[in-house]
């Protein structure tokens, strides 16, 4: 139960800020290319608690955690409200709304690396920070990586509807309604895994690379 709790209390901020500048990605995205219906709800702010849902932000992942031992992990927050209508060019500005929540965490792994960075520069080996930014680096790749999935209703299936002609554009987000079921089928039968680990792998490489500057400078 003590390295339940150790966990919890390594992850918690990690996932807090990784949803919750996801969530106000998209909402910030939203409102500069014309859709208000975000903004008008007060989402496009950095205050978890306008994001984050009890159930699916709290309770679903502790309860999965605790059940299965930290072998699956699932949970959501509030979906952004968008009208794609509103947008000023909806098929066009729907991938750069989609893709700005994945970017997000891209954005939020980077700052966790150099989180790790300024803990070894400053010669703090304390283990909870150190447990902590390897779990910011961890929780955002993963977010990065799934919401890529390219499966409406995740951003990656968004960003697909955006990039497909009109015909296929169309059939294809019909399968939004399905999407979730679609892809909760392929995590329990870990077929998600083969999209999951080559993009980490790739998003970890190119941070590692963006990373190596500052790394050279300050080691």
């Amino acid at each position: 139960m003590n390295e339940i709790i150790q966990t919890i209390a390594v992850y918690a901020l990690p996932v807090i800020f990784a949803i919750t500048l996801h969530e106000a990605a998209h909402a910030y995205a939203a409102k500069h290319f014309g859709d208000l219906t975000a903004y008008s709800q007060g989402r496009v702010s950095l205050n978890p608690l306008v994001h984050i849902d009890p159930f699916g932000t709290i309770v679903i992942p502790a309860v999965l955690y605790v059940a299965t031992g930290g072998a699956f992990l699932f949970g959501y927050a509030k979906p952004v409200p968008i009208n794609f209508s509103n947008l000023r060019h909806p098929k066009r500005d729907m991938a750069w709304v989609s893709l700005a929540g994945p970017a997000a965490n891209f954005a939020m792994a980077f700052l966790w690396m150099m989180f790790a960075l300024g803990l070894h520069v400053a010669k703090i080996d304390e283990d909870f920070f150190l447990n902590m930014a390897r779990a910011g680096v961890l929780t955002n790749l993963v977010m990065f990586a799934f919401n890529l999935f390219p499966i409406p209703p995740l951003d990656g299936g968004r960003i697909a509807v955006s990039l497909l002609p009109y015909k296929l554009a169309h059939k294809f987000a019909q399968i939004e309604p399905y999407g979730f079921f679609i892809v909760m089928a392929l995590v329990m039968l870990k077929v998600l895994q083969f999209w999951m680990a080559p993009v980490m792998l790739v998003a970890n490489l190119l941070l590692q690379l963006l990373m190596s500057p500052f790394s050279f400078l300050l080691s």
